[in-house]
């Protein structure tokens, strides 16, 4: 055996080792309870599927939500691109459960949502599409009360 077939060997042999190991990683912490729940968004498709905004919030179960002050919209005025909105909701009410951000005109109405753990604060940061001008809602869930405020954003080309 050549020293190149032998380090071709040994390099194979290394990848399989580190494969094994990163199963014998991932079946430990799964028999354990600590995987990550992944893509679990804990909704129907109904309200990712919503074609208008009454439809969407009643999927979410926030359709009778009210005007809260204090959330808080942080989004540009004027959005020059939409494909990269930043947007921030922040939340000073108590036990904060989830935290949705709508946009009105978008073909995809919900653009975000978060579950929020127990032990944190109402705070979201993110970047979403606009595909025109509209009203950004944020809808909080909170002790078991959904509220909400919205803020205009203009967009000067659509990201949608």
């Amino acid at each position: 055996m050549t020293i190149q077939e032998r380090a071709e060997v040994d390099l194979s042999r290394r990848n399989a080792m580190k494969k094994a190991g990163n199963l014998g990683l991932l079946g430990l912490l799964a028999s354990i309870g600590l995987t990550p729940n992944l893509a679990e968004a804990g909704l129907s498709a109904a309200a990712f599927d919503a074609k208008s905004l009454d439809a969407a919030l009643d999927a979410l179960g926030g359709l009778i939500a009210t005007e809260n002050a204090a959330i808080q919209i942080t989004a540009p005025e004027i959005a020059e691109n939409g494909t990269v909105v930043p947007v921030t909701v922040d939340c000073s009410l108590a036990q904060v459960e989830q935290i949705s951000i709508l946009v009105e005109k978008n073909p995809t109405i919900l653009a975000a949502h978060f579950v929020i753990s127990k032990r944190a604060t109402g705070f979201v940061n993110t970047k979403i599409k606009m595909a025109q001008t509209s009203n950004v809602i944020a809808l909080v869930k909170a002790n078991g009360k959904f509220y909400r405020t919205s803020k205009e954003v203009k967009v000067s080309a659509g990201g949608c």
